[in-house]
């Protein structure tokens, strides 16, 4: 019985199950999703998130590169090591955690197996805002706001014109060039 046993083995050995993982974490992190199954995608959110978390402690050089030489002996992939310090971690700096998303996408045809897409969440521009803005490490206090954040807030906003105002007043200014003027009238007449 596997009583309180929370790891899923897959049906595979350990050697075989830590392949498996290693390449699909290589394949997530090369092209930001990749579709699998639902069993598959819950065990590999587990194996990938530690080690993209493991791209946000960069304090000095030698903490840099022992945390490249740790996500090496995970992944065994150069690329996807490179890829993961210069590209995703950047990106999720200012993320606390959950850096992975995982939908169901229903049943595979040939053997009925419930698929998924598991992405990276930062890298999807539909659920995004779409603009890519520079990441600022989360601020992890909960006491109030420092004084002169609280003064900058109570500063008072000086109103801004909008474009509407602007073009209203510039019209009003121009002469009408419609009308007839006056000397055209006399020789009409």
């Amino acid at each position: 019985m596997r009583h309180g046993d929370k790891q899923n083995n897959l049906g595979r050995t350990k050697s075989h199950r830590d392949a498996l993982l290693r390449n699909l974490a290589s394949e997530l992190i090369m092209h930001k999703r990749i579709v699998t199954t639902h069993a598959k995608a819950r065990s590999l959110r587990t194996y990938v998130e530690p080690l993209i978390t493991k791209t946000k402690k960069n304090d000095s050089e030698t903490q840099i590169m022992h945390q490249h030489r740790v996500v090496f002996s995970y992944l065994h992939d150069k690329a996807a090591v490179k890829e993961l310090f210069t590209v995703v971690g950047p990106k999720v700096a200012s993320r606390p955690g959950g850096y992975t998303r995982i939908l169901k996408l229903g049943k595979r045809v040939g053997d009925n197996a419930e698929l998924a897409l598991i992405e990276l969440v930062d890298f999807n521009e539909v659920y995004g805002k779409g603009v890519e803005k520079a990441a600022e490490p989360a601020k992890r206090t909960r006491r109030g706001k420092k004084k002169a954040e609280v003064a900058d807030a109570a500063a008072p906003v000086a109103p801004v014109e909008t474009v509407e105002d602007v073009v209203i007043e510039e019209v009003k200014d121009e002469p009408a060039t419609d009308a007839p003027s006056a000397e055209a009238t006399d020789k009409n007449a």
